[in-house]
């Protein structure tokens, strides 16, 4: 019968990644409805996420077992079958253009303050913390946003920009602590208004406006966890923006996630209920865009410090789940604890990093110390 082949096929796959169906280890799949076998073999990625969501299956550890397969790689042996429509569509279509770059402000980041306040702890920053010498999570994010200003040699009465400015806190943190003025710039409208709020009465502009119009001076830029929503189309575009902004010994921070191979999508799970029209950069893809505009003065990888940001926002988001808005329903929980889940397999399998670049227009002279 179909559905007893289809079942053995997914057995075949999970167990190449140390996995059983109706095991009793945390990373043990727990199969509530046989028609999950051929859901996640006819769709791939997108199968098993929504899958997650009606409730079809569960794992005592969501992320361990994400792991073992990314680690193993099973995601490469099943694609769905609108996988390679997405592909040509990507390939195609500018998915990122003016037009559609504030869907994923409404869709994603102006989903409440609320939940986002519930998970990312004191500060609202939603990026990759440091860790290094940091033991807890507002610590290490701390000690991210005096990361990035060390970068930039920031001094008191410099003005600076930031690109995708989230919720404010970067720049915050950058005048109370550096004396310098800035201009963020956000496609979220909640972001903006929050934003606007935490500023208040301090040297900084936080514009609701998409990068591609920026055209004025400023000493310094960074950027923290936008990139990943430009798309390689848009690339040369940026990194133009960027150094018409910058005077030639000016400093920008570029800080992404990235990916080992060249892509023009994302993941179709992804696309669709968390980050649309997303898709991370390689390093070949950053270079090409880099070239004949900046000199590289530093590429610093923590990727794996991203595991346990993540970890930190999940325990965070799921003690706060019965004092949220009712609107966050069961199946909403269900598709954030997928996606922080998946996150964090994608940085402890090494599949995915997380990069901060130091770039100037005509190099720094006399060269350029990276701190760490």
């Amino acid at each position: 019968m179909p559905h007893v082949r289809f079942e053995r096929r997914i057995s075949d796959l999970l167990a190449e990644a140390d996995v059983r169906i109706g095991g009793d280890r945390p990373w043990d799949i727990q199969v509530h409805d046989p028609r999950f076998h051929a859901r996640v073999l006819g769709q791939g990625s997108l199968g098993l996420g929504e899958s997650y969501m009606d409730g079809w299956w569960d794992a005592v550890s969501l992320d361990g077992l994400l792991f073992r397969l990314l680690a193993a790689r099973v995601d490469e042996r099943v694609h769905g079958a609108g996988e390679l429509f997405d592909a040509l569509r990507a390939r195609l279509t500018n998915l990122q253009s003016p037009r559609r770059s504030g869907e994923v402000g409404r869709r994603h980041y102006d989903l409440g303050n609320d939940l986002y306040a519930a998970m990312l702890g004191r500060r609202l920053v939603y990026s990759c913390a440091y860790w290094r010498d940091a033991a807890d999570l507002d610590a290490a994010q701390e000690a991210k946003l005096d990361l990035v200003c060390r970068k930039l040699q920031l001094r008191p009465g410099m003005r600076v920009l930031d690109i995708g400015c989230g919720w404010g806190e970067a720049l915050k943190f950058a005048v109370e602590h550096y004396g310098v003025s800035g201009v963020g710039i956000t496609i979220s409208k909640e972001q903006a208004g929050y934003a606007r709020r935490l500023c208040d009465g301090l040297p900084v502009e936080v514009r609701l406006q998409d990068y591609r119009e920026l055209d004025e001076p400023f000493d310094a830029a960074f950027s923290l966890g936008m990139f990943e929503h430009v798309g390689v189309k848009n690339y040369a575009a940026y990194f133009d923006v960027v150094r018409r902004c910058l005077p030639p010994e000016g400093l920008f921070l570029l800080h992404t996630i990235g990916g080992g191979r060249s892509v023009q999508r994302t993941d179709p799970w992804i696309a669709r209920y968390i980050f649309p029209n997303s898709m991370l950069p390689s390093t070949a893809q950053i270079a090409q865009a880099i070239e004949g505009r900046f000199v590289l003065e530093d590429w610093h990888n923590f990727g794996a410090d991203y595991d346990l940001t993540l970890q930190a926002w999940r325990s965070n988001v799921e003690s706060a789940w019965d004092v949220l808005d009712p609107r966050y329903d069961e199946r909403f929980r269900r598709m954030w604890r997928f996606y922080l889940s998946a996150s964090m397999a994608t940085f402890r399998s090494r599949r995915s990093q997380l990069w901060q670049l130091v770039l100037s227009p005509r190099g720094m002279t006399g060269g350029y110390v990276a701190p760490r």
